[in-house]
Parts: C-alpha cells; structure tokens; sequence
C-alpha cells in the first residue's frame, strides 16, 4: 500500500499530470452529459470546443488566465458567428477566413498569449466549418445549433482551467523549476565529458552536444522565469512562500553561468595534465554535481526534502587534494594552467556550497535584485507599436501571416474542386502544417502524414474490433486525452491520436469508415499546399538571414563583456541590468543554433555554407565561455582597473566586436586587426606577484582575442555562397 501510494505521488507530480488530469476531467463530462442526456450527436462538437480552447491556453496566474479565457470565447463566438453568416456564400467566407488568418497570426507580435488565442479561433473557425458541412442547406438556426456545441466545450475548458489554476496555483512554478534544473543536470555531465583527458578526443561531437543541451537549459530558464513572472509579478518583492522559488531560479542561473564557464582550452589541458588523475577529478565531480541537479529537480517535483549527500563532497575534496599535489611539485609550465584549474575548482567548491543549502527555505534573498525583465506590452500603446512594428513585409509574423492566407485561400478553392463534402479537414491541415520557417514546415509535414497514417490504421481495426458505442466513446476519450500529453513534444503520436479521436467521434452520428480515405486525401493535399506556400511565398530562408543572427550573437557578447568588466570596477551585483546581458547573450546563441538547425532541412540552393555556420557557432560558444568564467569570478577588484594592459585588450576586444558585428549586419567581410595577437601576446606576459583576479583577466581577454582571427573567418565564409566559401577554405 506505502509503494503504491508511492508511485501515484510520483504520478501525479509528473509534470503532465496536471493537465491531463484537467483534459480527462473536461472530455469525460462532455461524454457524461452526451452520453445520459441522450445528446451523442453533440460530443464530437463539445470534443473539438474542449481542444480548441486548451489550445489557446498559456501559463498564467488565475486572473489572468480569465481574461484570457474571455478573450478567447469573445474570439471563438466572433469566429462562428462569421462562418454561420459567410458559409453559404463561397468569395466572401474566404476571403474572410484569409484577412482573418492574417490578422490573428499578426496577434503574436503581442505574446505567446496572444499567439495561442489567434491559432485556436482559426483552428475553432474551422472546426465550425467541419460541423457545418456534415448538413446540406442547413438554415441559420439549424447552423448555430451545430456550432454551440463548440462553444460550450471551450467554455466549459476555459472555466475549469480558471478554477483549476486558483487551485493549483504554484504547481506550474515547481514543474517548471524541476525541469530547468533536470535540463541543468544534464548540462553538467554533458560538460565533464569535455574533461576526459583523451588524446584525438572527438571534442567538436560534444562541443556540439553541449551547444544543442544549451539551448535547452536557455529555453528552461526562460520558461520558469515566465512562470515565475506571471504568479508574482516584476516588482522584485518575494514574499514568504515565493521566496523558495525566487532563490532556487537565481541558483539556477548562477550555476549556467559557472557551468558555461571556459577558463583555458581543453586540448591544452589535456596535454599538461595527461598523466595526471586531475582531470578525471574534475570530470567525477561535475558529473556528480549533474546528478545532484537532476535529484534536487525530482525533489522539487515532489516536495521533498533534498540531500545533497556525501559522495559529490569527498569528490570535491579529492578534487582539492590532486590540486595541491600537482601545485607542490612548482612545474613552472603548468603556473598558467594550474591557475585556471583552481578557478574551475572554485566553480565547482561554489556549486557544492549552493546545493548543500538548497533544502534551507528561509535562507533570505539578501543582495540580489530580484526584479525580472517583463517583456510583454501592458498597455494599448505599447500593443500597438508591437503591431505596427510587425505589419511590415520585413516580419517574420506578416510574411508568415500572407503564407497561411493565401494558403487558406488555395486550399479552399481546391476542397471546392476536388471533393467539396469533408474535405475541411484540407484546411485544417494547412494551419497545423504551415510554419513560420520552411524548415519547422518540413519537419510537421512528415510528421502529419506518418501520424495520419498511424492514426487511420488504429481507427480502422478498432472500428472492427469494437463496434459497440460505449465502447467507442471510451476510446475516443483515450484518444483525446494522448492527443493533449503528447502535442507539444510527440506531433506524429498526437496526430495519429486526433486521427483516431475524431473518426470514432464522427462514427457516432454517421460513418467513419467512409471519412477514413477521404481524410488521408485531405492531409496530403493540406501537406502539399503549405510545403508549397513555404517554399514560395515570401520564404524566410534561415541562410539568407544568417548574418543578422550572427550579427546579433556578436553584438550581444559586447554588451556582456561591458557588463562583467563593470562589476570588476564596482563590485559583484546580481542586479537586473547584469542578468538582461546575461541572458541577452545566451538568446542569441540560442537564435543561432535553432536557425543553423533550421537550416539543415531547407532545400541546398538555400542553405549557404552550413559548415562555416558550425563552426561559428562552436566559436561563439567558445566566446561565451570565456565571457561567463569572467562573470563567474566577478568581483571588485583595483589591481585590475589599475592596469593599463586589461585597458587596451579591453577597449581592442570591444572596437573588434563591434566592427565584426556591424560588418556581419551589412553581410561584408570584417577587416582583421593586426595588433590583436600582439596584445594577447602581452596579456599573457605576467610577472609573479600578479594577483589571481588580475591573472583571470589578462588571461580571459587574451584568450578571447586569440578567438577573432578564427570568429572572423567563420563568419565571412559563412555570409559567402556556399561554393565561394569551398573556394576561401581551399586557398
């Protein structure tokens, strides 16, 4: 009994428990009232109202959760009443449904909230369509009670998210907290196996890999800072309960800034210290640390308490033990060396010391500026520079915008030639289907039709398996239920579940065998009319944008380095200003590692030189280590604002950035800096009784300036055509 009590906690703190839960609860009312009350032919409407209404759901806090869901249902009711109106008249319900496909994908210029509400209506609009289109000739009357069953079941979701969610109202916070630091955990192992000290290491494989878990760990950061933002505000005044959270999001941050740390490179270390079990240390203890991250995440998710535990602490004291070793033996080839391991050591003493203290709650917020960059408008103003800023043909909303309108506009003209009955589902597709980048297109594209495949097969052997209603309702609410856990991360398994829940749902008031060719046809002609919308219609080719997201990368690390030298003169704050370029910087590199993804599934004339692109990447990678050991070790320090030397390399490192940035901007080749290596050369020229901050930091800028010469190859053969680019390397 005490196991199974175990495992149905550990059920329901699962991250999608919650909202399964809440979808389970909505579809099996929805039967319930369809099933006693003698209404089966309104479940496939209250179905689609339900999926239509958890669509355009966002994290939120409960008051804004409801505005969000009257918004919604004021959007849906407007959506319907135009399709009960236009529908019989073919010019004007599409040219209506394109302006409004074009409107309510420009909504996302406002926010991931708006974004959701104008998909959903546009997804609900069509939904309508499909309810429509079951009746020939239906007058007005008979049409709106075909569609208030749609209405109902978004109201009915809408309203019991709101409940749900003043119930429950800082679960999201937690899951979002566990998940940033089990993305954390892996970032540490993944990062110790960059210490393995193995000659002809494939060290740019998982340099690759780390790069890839970045991007995961930024998306997790900003997900629990969104989370974090909507419960309790930016004002920056935790009160008791928050608190927690406030302190471990900040712990997460410092330990990605430690983490992404690079203090000298690895091939070097590997080197000097191959005969040395100094490594192998570091590799055991940031593995360990991973794990305890990943452990911490779980306790989190269970609200448990956390023991750090005593294996990852005598580690980190053999860790210190062969440090001490290797400095007594005075090598004077291994002062520089030994200094930045005893730097990285530090890191790591520092994360020991943070999860050791993580289980303490009432540890107080003292010297951190707890305010959070709100980035969403607030007011009618601020929302209507957001559109008027989008409503140009430069954005990436208003392109995408006349992508889906003309595609809507095509995909009706031909449901209208090729088979006009239930042939709906064409346009629901293309919404689904169509992107804002060929490459995302692409992907959805074979994931919808494998999906639909999966989907229509499982329909048809359960139809013969299970004939009977009931029988067929419960699969149906199986089916919904699959399709709301897995959409946002398992597409093909979420359509192959709506395939299947909406053919068992249109079998109870007419046939589904008959829908499950028809329905294929339609994914395959929907498929084909967004790849061709994409592939035509204002592409946004992700190479021929490459440079400004280049430019961006280089342009944000200025900013940084400007940030983290500011703290040597002033002092270490964690204020909010530090944090913005912080994570300024990691967006960017973000940006550029979804873009060159991206790119890799985009058609070969419109790549552009993909390894350059790598290879910039691996490069700025590197940069933002060497800029986050800075900040890692910040703290005020005269020797070093003393220094004449840090002046020049840091004044030649930002005139280099930004002549780079802005080169990259203009898509033109950046002039190389001849007194670059000259000044690395005299950064590293350090008498003894140097200080170690001093020491940090001559010897971070002259690494990063040693980096340029590479940065500006990589990005100038990566703004050439891809066969120039063949042609630069070659020479």
């Amino acid at each position: 009994m005490r196991r199974l009590d175990r495992h149905l906690g550990q059920l329901w703190a699962h991250e999608k428990a919650s909202y399964g839960l809440r979808v389970f609860i909505a579809l099996t009312a929805a039967i319930a009232y369809g099933w006693y009350d003698g209404h089966i032919e309104a479940i496939p409407g209250l179905f689609l109202g339900i999926i239509a209404s958890a669509i355009a759901e966002t994290d939120d806090n409960w008051w804004g959760r409801t505005k969000s869901v009257l918004l919604s249902l004021l959007c849906f009711a407007a959506a319907a009443a135009a399709v009960i109106v236009l529908f019989p008249h073919p010019l004007p319900f599409i040219a209506s449904l394109a302006l409004a496909a074009f409107g309510l994908t420009l909504l996302g210029a406002l926010g991931e909230r708006y974004a959701s509400i104008g998909q959903a209506t546009v997804t609900l609009a069509i939904y309508a369509m499909i309810a429509l289109d079951q009746h020939h000739n239906v007058s007005q009357q008979q049409a709106l009670r075909e569609v208030v069953p749609l209405l109902v079941g978004a109201a009915w979701y809408g309203l019991l998210s709101i409940l749900w969610t003043a119930m429950f109202a800082n679960r999201p916070v937690r899951e979002r907290l566990a998940r940033l630091f089990f993305e954390l955990g892996h970032y540490l192992q993944l990062k110790a196996d960059l210490f393995e000290p193995v000659r002809q290491g494939d060290l740019e494989a998982r340099r690759l890999a780390l790069a890839e878990q970045n991007v995961r760990v930024v998306q997790a950061l900003n997900i629990a800072k969104t989370a974090i933002l909507s419960r309790f505000g930016r004002s920056g005044r935790p009160g008791v309960q928050s608190g927690l959270y406030f302190r471990l999001y900040y712990m997460a941050q410092d330990f990605h800034e430690r983490a992404s740390s690079s203090h000298y490179p690895y091939e070097a270390l590997a080197d000097a210290f191959f005969h040395s079990d100094v490594l192998y240390r570091c590799r055991r203890l940031l593995s360990l640390q991973g794990k305890a991250c990943q452990t911490l995440g779980q306790a989190i998710r269970l609200r448990q308490p956390f023991d750090y535990g005593e294996r990852t602490r005598i580690a980190g004291q053999d860790l210190q033990s062969s440090l001490q070793y290797l400095r007594e033996q005075r090598n004077p080839q291994w002062t520089r060396l030994l200094g930045s391991l005893q730097l990285l050591a530090a890191n790591l003493t520092n994360i020991e010391r943070q999860l050791s203290e993580a289980a303490l709650a009432d540890t107080p917020l003292e010297g951190i500026d707890t305010r959070l960059r709100d980035s969403s408008p607030h007011t009618l103003r601020e929302m209507g520079t957001r559109l008027r800023q989008a409503l140009t043909p430069g954005s990436l909303l208003f392109r995408h915008g006349v992508r889906i309108a003309l595609a809507l506009i095509a995909g009706y003209a031909l449901l209208k030639l090729v088979h006009p009955e239930n042939g709906y589902w064409i346009l629901l597709t293309i919404v689904f289907v169509c992107r804002p980048n060929f490459g995302a297109t692409r992907l959805r594209l074979v994931q919808r039709i494998a999906g639909t495949l999966l989907g229509l097969g499982v329909t048809w052997a359960l139809m013969q398996l299970f004939p009977g209603t009931g029988l067929q309702l419960l699969l149906a609410l199986a089916a919904a239920l699959l399709f709301f856990i897995t959409r946002t991360d398992r597409y093909l398994l979420a359509t192959a579940a709506i395939t299947v829940m909406a053919l068992l749902c249109f079998n109870l008031i007419g046939n589904g065998f008959v829908l499950i060719w028809p329905r294929f046809l339609d994914t395959l002609i929907g498929c084909a009319i967004a790849a061709t919308a994409s592939l035509l219609i204002l592409p946004d080719w992700e190479g021929r944008r490459l440079h400004k997201v280049m430019a961006q990368v280089i342009a944000t690390s200025t900013a940084y380095l400007d940030a983290v030298l500011a703290q040597y003169r002033s002092g270490m704050r964690d204020d909010l200003p530090y944090r913005i370029a912080r994570r300024d910087m990691h967006n960017a590199d973000v940006a550029l590692s979804v873009a060159l993804s991206n790119m890799l599934r985009e058609p070969g004339y419109a790549r552009g030189n993909l390894d350059a692109g790598f290879r910039f990447l691996a490069l700025s990678n590197t940069l933002l280590g060497y800029l986050s050991a800075l900040g890692a070790h910040r703290a005020q320090a005269d020797a070093v604002n003393e220094d004449a030397l840090v002046a020049s390399g840091q004044r030649q490192l930002q005139q280099s950035l930004l002549e780079l940035a802005s080169a990259l901007g203009k898509r033109q080749p950046a002039a190389p800096q001849e007194d670059e290596i000259a000044l690395a050369d005299a950064l590293e020229q350090m008498p003894d009784e140097i200080d170690d901050k001093s020491r940090l930091v001559r010897t971070q800028l002259a690494l990063m300036l040693r980096l340029l010469p590479k940065l500006r190859a990589a990005a100038e053969e990566a703004i050439l055509p891809a066969s120039v680019g063949a042609e630069a390397t070659a020479r």
